[in-house]
């Protein structure tokens, strides 16, 4: 990227926000005092990462997957950002697809379709059929998008570094979050990423025993024709879901039909949250098809989510809590799960919570959004000064896209009732796995390297105290403030011992000299006790909170 263009597109930026109202934004990208910038309103927000082009949109579609981060009202918004990009000309992608396949096209397809049927910021899809006969859809980067793209992220970075001093920047963390987005969509580049994703899905889609398997599909993986700049794959013939002829059948046969086909859904989806760990992490109605032969397809696995299996096994206990309305047990798994940035009022967050969920008790499931009530608990969490991992936004953003796109396909449909008759059977796979024996042997092998572990370790401890090399090192907040308060409280009495002295001293020197030296003596006493006594009880008073 050269300098011109660089000041060039900084000069856009400028412009953009500027035209926005974005005035604290503007004057930082133009080097004028900025103080420190706030958010612009979320529909604000929305429209300047529109207007910026199909790298700020893909930032905000991001940011949108983070609720760990971002308030409701900026999720929501930022979630209907769209990348309406013209196709790019089939004299370009014809140049592109000679150039990253194998073969000449005309070796390989008995027909490939130029022209686009579906466009977006990275890449266009287009239709061809195989020599053999197999139709395939043929996933390709839009030329120039790589210098686009590292043009556009240096630019991120470098507003990043510029806010990182400010409140603003230290709260969103944005130095972070803008290399975790420059990570993200280059990834995206490299379309065997995202062909890996979609084959690991569609083996743990193969295997489940709460569904059929062969009633969901993933496409399959053409390999010998995938490369980082084109992604071949099965054709599955349908429709988006909440276009297809099943979502408008008002008849009562179609709605019963709509009603397995939402259970399937979730199903599916329990299944890759907590047993798999792997999780389709955008599942809109457009990623979500209804094919011709009445079966589910999950489309576009660019953007995937992982869990390990202590935080599975923590957010299915969560989501029992949330439907048992139990905010004492869901204060305690947050702190299990989240990272406070300082300390944390447990009663303040569990009194959060009490309220928070007593607003859904009672309440019919078909009025219950579980995603929505996820939600409300992170942004309690995030009020309270916790930060929650990335993937447990993920996750929060994924089961909200999941929960919306089949309550419009299903408004009867329920996230909690689709969940509660598995839990039992899912806290026993969390709990032995499929294979209750080897389970057992695992424990077991863990307990016998506990015991040979053991013997050595407190004889080490034993050795260290017999050879006094063993110190403690004890911090205990609040410390500081008992020893100056006992230090204060031995002055006061040393003084007032002192002071009676005096007053003793000066009595028995007045009754024993009747001198008048004796009684310059007797007076200079009671003065110095006189003044040390009226101190004494100044500073009682001075440092006494009444109440």
């Amino acid at each position: 990227m050269t300098v011109s263009s660089r000041i060039s597109r900084q000069g856009e930026i400028v412009e953009v926000v500027l035209r926005h109202g974005w005035d604290s934004m503007r004057r930082l990208l133009s080097g004028s005092q900025a103080g420190e910038p706030e958010l612009p309103p979320p529909a604000v927000l929305r429209n300047i990462l529109t207007d910026l082009g199909p790298v700020y949109v893909k930032l905000g579609q991001i940011l949108s997957t983070r609720p760990d981060l971002m308030p409701a009202a900026y999720i929501e918004e930022l979630s209907r950002l769209q990348t309406t990009v013209p196709a790019a000309p089939a004299s370009e992608v014809e140049e592109t697809i000679r150039r990253y396949l194998p073969k000449p096209p005309e070796q390989l397809f008995e027909t490939l379709d130029y022209h686009a049927i579906a466009a977006g910021s990275i890449a266009q899809t287009h239709h061809a059929v195989l020599k053999d006969g197999r139709q395939v859809a043929l996933k390709v980067q839009r030329p120039g998008i790589d210098r686009l793209i590292a043009r556009d992220t240096a630019l991120i970075r470098d507003i990043a570094r510029l806010l990182s001093a400010t409140q603003f920047g230290q709260r969103y963390n944005v130095v972070a979050l803008a290399e975790e987005f420059s990570e993200a969509i280059h990834n995206e580049l490299d379309f065997t990423t995202e062909a890996t994703y979609t084959d690991q899905l569609r083996r743990s889609m193969s295997q489940a025993k709460w569904f059929d398997p062969k009633q969901i599909v993933v496409p399959e993986i053409y390999w010998e024709l995938t490369n980082p700049k084109l992604l071949v794959m099965e054709w599955l013939d349908g429709q988006p879901i909440l276009t297809a002829d099943i979502a408008i059948d008002p008849s009562p046969a179609a709605e019963v039909v709509r009603g397995s086909i939402t259970t399937l859904l979730f199903r599916s989806f329990i299944k890759q949250y907590f047993l798999d760990g792997f999780f389709h992490a955008d599942p809109h109605p457009g990623n979500i098809f209804y094919l011709r032969d009445g079966r589910l397809a999950l489309l576009d696995c660019g953007m995937m989510g992982r869990m390990d299996p202590r935080t599975r096994s923590t957010l299915t206990e969560m989501v029992l809590a949330i439907v048992n309305c139990d905010a004492q047990r869901c204060t305690q798994l947050t702190l299990d799960i989240a990272e406070p940035l300082q300390t944390v009022n447990l009663a303040k967050l569990e009194s959060e919570y009490s309220q928070l969920l007593g607003r859904y008790y009672g309440l019919d499931l078909e009025q219950v959004n579980t995603a929505k009530v996820f939600g409300e608990v992170l942004d309690a969490g995030t009020r309270n000064h916790l930060r929650w991992p990335a993937n447990v936004g993920l996750f929060a953003k994924s089961m909200a896209n999941l929960e919306g796109a089949a309550r419009q396909f299903n408004p009867k449909v329920n996230l909690l009732d689709e969940i509660k008759p598995l839990m039992s059977d899912l806290f026993r796979q969390q709990l032995v796995g499929e294979d209750p024996v080897q389970a057992l042997l695992r424990t077991g092998l863990e307990f016998r390297n506990l015991s040979l572990s053991s013997p050595r370790q407190f004889s080490f401890l034993l050795d260290r105290l017999s050879s006094e090399q063993l110190t403690w090192n004890l911090n205990v907040q609040g410390l500081d403030d008992i020893r100056r308060s006992v230090e204060n409280a031995a002055n006061r009495r040393a003084f007032s011992t002192v002071v009676a002295a005096l007053i003793i001293g000066a009595a028995i020197v007045s009754t024993s000299q009747q001198s008048s030296q004796g009684q310059i003596l007797s007076n200079i006493l009671f003065a110095a006790a006189s003044l040390l006594g009226l101190w004494l009880v100044f500073s009682i008073l001075r440092t006494t909170r009444w109440r």
